[in-house]
């Protein structure tokens, strides 16, 4: 084998794969220990990966599975519990949560946090960096290690595949099947011919060439690459010129990447320290690319989106209010609000451009403003909804907006839903299992001066839940029906569970379903429960 594709393999351990015919797909079980599960996220060359949740909360899980080929190999079954016991180690923000590992009666599992995300790898190949942020990143990494490294622990496998960026922007280091508890080696306790395990790419030299020797120092060699394919913006297959790099990096760098460790940075603190230097420095600016600008600009937009999707229910006496988001693959154009009136009644808002590019995104931003700023004069949600039209009808959207506006009136127990598109509110009355649906025809907004607005109208008793679900609007020819319908079979399956519980559940089943309508697109649902 050239020397060359010796570096693009991923080379673990020889499990001795049986040459049999394939196994067939495996059967997705309702139970794995005491975790319920929910559908099949991954199946692997040795394990299977299945979405599931955690007793007594329903919180998403990730449940591993040994396969079933690998339950009579000793050697495998304890790197399986081995990476489990690893995991329960490190309790960081930074590293993937361990909620309990065991035997069922498929084999063993591990149950860990669900990390809703993508692997740097992904990101790095989609995504543009800017020098700001990929040092940022790496120190989140180097944190990661420290924690480990200040257990004992070795990573050995450290590539941006397993490292993962999560919705929200943190670092989450993964997949510790390899990982190693530095402690002195027991007598003969090394194989003869140690075997080469991990990937040749961000493999140091010495875990090449004797893998029993592997340090700290060499998990901070494979940092090195990774850092150094961050800041050029693209996976370097190998490849490393330094010569490359920012100035005010290549010193940092070079250390990290000695190939004689005993050269390197022993000591991961040393680096951190570095690198947080260099981040707070003059250098850093003057390192920086012009197109570092656009890079943050995006990470602006990316803010702008948190600040039109809010993450925090409002506290509202006297009803229960729990809710939540789903952002698909389209620019963030979704915006929603809680507005508390003059005369004391309470609305939702939900208010989405049917432009899906970044100029919608824009103008629901600018729509947000100008709401915000007549909420403090706004006497009721109908002349909030008047003002809002005549906003529209001067500045119109040639793909039009839709709007959903739900009015709360506890004092009167009674409520009022307005749907541009005819959307539905679900309310469950107390003690009944067949939900209520209250809506509107599809009704224009921002065409007249002065439009005469549908509302219907219901009362409202305590013990009632009601759920509102809104999510980007549809390019199928008329399909609302039919996605209305999936939502409504999702609320009746997780409506039992406590209501922070079921509007969690209901959106991740919708975003997990093979068939979902709504992968790709902005979700939003709340559920709200009269106390």
């Amino acid at each position: 084998m050239a020397d060359e594709d010796f570096y693009r393999k991923t080379t673990l351990a020889d499990e001795g794969e049986p040459q049999d015919a394939p196994l067939p797909p495996p059967v997705t079980p309702q139970f794995i220990g005491p975790y319920k599960i929910e559908s099949l996220l991954e199946k692997g060359g040795m394990s299977i990966l299945y979405l599931g949740s955690r007793p007594g909360t329903s919180e998403p899980t990730t449940i591993k599975v040994l396969s079933p080929k690998y339950l009579s190999r000793d050697d495998v079954i304890q790197r399986f519990l081995h990476e489990a016991e690893i995991i329960a180690l490190a309790d960081h923000p930074n590293i993937v949560k361990l909620f309990g590992y065991g035997e069922w009666e498929g084999g063993l599992y591990i149950a860990m946090e669900f990390i809703e995300g993508i692997s740097l790898r992904q990101h790095l190949l989609r995504h543009p960096i800017s020098l700001k942020q990929a040092i940022e990143i790496i120190i989140d990494i180097a944190y990661a290690l420290c924690h480990l490294h200040t257990h004992g622990v070795i990573h050995r496998d450290l590539k941006p595949e397993n490292i993962l960026l999560t919705e929200g922007g943190a670092i989450k280091v993964i997949d510790f099947g390899i990982a190693q508890i530095l402690e002195k080696p027991k007598e003969d306790s090394a194989p003869e011919h140690p075997k080469v395990i991990g990937t040749p790419i961000y493999m140091s030299p010495e875990q090449k060439e004797k893998p029993e020797e592997v340090s700290y120092a060499s998990d901070i060699y494979s940092l090195g690459i990774i850092a150094y394919e961050l800041i050029l913006g693209k996976l370097c297959h190998g490849r490393i010129h330094l010569s490359l790099m920012p100035k005010g990096v290549q010193k940092i760098l070079s250390k990290a990447l000695q190939p004689d460790q005993k050269n390197r940075y022993q000591d991961i603190v040393d680096l951190i320290g570095d690198l947080s230097n260099y981040l707070h420095s003059s250098n850093l600016q003057k390192d920086s690319m012009p197109s570092d600008r656009l890079k943050e600009m995006a990470d602006g937009v990316n803010l702008a989106f948190q600040n039109l999707c809010p993450a925090s229910p409002p506290l509202w006496h006297g009803l229960e209010f729990q809710h939540g988001y789903h952002r698909g693959d389209l620019f963030c154009t979704l915006w929603y609000d809680f507005i508390i009136h003059k005369n004391q009644t309470k609305s939702v808002i939900t208010f989405e451009s049917g432009d899906s590019s970044i100029e919608g995104t824009i103008y629901t931003a600018v729509i947000r403003g100008i709401i915000k700023s007549k909420v403090s004069s706004s006497e009721s949600a109908e002349s909030l909804l008047l003002d809002l039209s005549r906003m529209l009808m001067t500045d119109q959207l040639p793909k039009g907006v839709q709007i959903n506006l739900l009015n709360l009136n506890p004092a009167q127990e009674t409520l009022t839903f307005f749907s541009t598109h005819g959307n539905s509110l679900w309310i469950f009355r107390k003690g009944h299992n067949t939900p209520e649906i209250l809506s509107t025809l599809p009704q224009l907004i921002g065409k007249e001066e002065n439009p005469s607005f549908t509302h219907a109208k219901t009362a409202w008793s305590k013990g009632d839940t009601l759920y509102l679900f809104s999510s980007s609007p549809e390019t199928l020819p008329d399909p609302g029906e039919d996605s209305r319908i999936t939502i409504l079979k999702k609320i009746i399956e997780c409506k039992d569970l406590p209501l922070k519980e079921a509007v969690a559940q209901v959106l991740n089943r919708i975003k997990r379903s093979p068939t979902s309508l709504f992968k790709s697109k902005n979700c939003y649902l709340a559920g709200i429960q009269k106390l």
